[in-house]
């Protein structure tokens, strides 16, 4: 089954949740950020015109992913930008006991007569936040503060 997310209604009433899965954690990291994309604006609607390369390291996969949201959200309100797309390796280094990302993104400075803007994400919570392999499977539970 290829990478996807689906948002979960029934989870949180005032923000967004979604479920995002994925055969590899890099495919988990890879539809997560793409649910955020889709969430904040049309990705349809948004040139590649700006790109950064995002890497991150942490003991906990959990807060690895927590991290790479985070920074997209961040980047939105910090630089102006919304995004397209997304690219990301995420992998376990057994010998520095951690997991790391090499993540990228692509997206254009923020053009309301433009773009199709959709939800303002405020910030990734921990509410109902859960990362974890299951079957094979790599799947999260994200909510959303709007």
């Amino acid at each position: 089954m290829p990478a996807s997310f689906r948002i979960l209604d029934d989870i949180a009433i005032a923000d967004v949740a979604f479920e995002a899965t994925g055969e590899s954690l890099s495919e988990l990291f890879v539809a997560a950020a793409q649910a955020v994309i889709e969430i904040v604006a049309n990705p349809t609607t948004i040139a590649k015109t700006w790109h950064r390369t995002i890497e991150r390291e942490d003991d906990q996969v959990g807060d690895l992913l927590f991290d790479w949201l985070s920074e997209i959200v961040y980047l939105k309100d910090a630089e102006g930008v919304v995004f397209c797309g997304a690219m990301a390796s995420a992998v376990h280094d057994s010998v520095h006991q951690c997991w790391r990302l090499h993540g990228e993104l692509l997206g254009e400075t923020i053009d309301p007569a433009r773009h199709e803007l959709r939800s303002d994400v405020k910030a990734v919570t921990r509410h109902l936040y859960e990362v974890r392999e299951d079957g094979g499977q790599w799947k999260a539970r994200v909510v959303l503060d709007i």
